[in-house]
């Protein structure tokens, strides 16, 4: 098991996929924490898990936000940034999902109705999944230990 969180937090300086994690680590809290505190949204996110036929319609109001923000937070801090980045990339699908099923564009009030924002993160994701945390992340300052 320790050979596994050491391979899962192993990154190299890269100042590069640093600022990628920081973005993405913003953007996951930031869409987390709107579905949880902004009425609009949270309606908008309630008729996209409607309308998608998403299951346990009331179990994912509040464990998809908390997840994002969880992911968003471990992403700003480069901690088991791949772990972050892969439970991330799942999500990305699902959304991506979501925004090929839902035909409401109310239902997107702060993006585009295709699933042009979970694509790119997606992608961006999966660098990070590869190249790992980068600079200015837990996982490479406990590394240098």
């Amino acid at each position: 098991m320790d050979r596994l969180l050491t391979t899962l937090r192993q990154t190299r300086a890269s100042k590069v996929v640093a600022v990628l994690r920081l973005l993405l680590g913003l953007l996951f809290v930031s869409t987390g924490l709107m579905k949880l505190l902004v009425p609009e949204l949270r309606e908008a996110f309630s008729g996209q898990l409607t309308q998608a036929a998403i299951p346990a319609h009331t179990l994912n109001m509040w464990f998809v936000p908390l997840a994002e923000v969880a992911v968003g937070l471990l992403l700003l801090v480069g901690l088991f940034a791949r772990l972050a980045a892969l439970v991330g990339m799942a999500m990305m699908i699902v959304a991506s999902y979501v925004h090929l099923t839902v035909h409401d564009p109310a239902l997107f009030p702060l993006q585009p109705e295709s699933p042009i924002i979970p694509t790119i993160a997606l992608i961006l994701l999966a660098w990070i999944l590869w190249a790992g945390g980068g600079s200015w992340s837990l996982d490479l300052r406990h590394q240098e230990r």
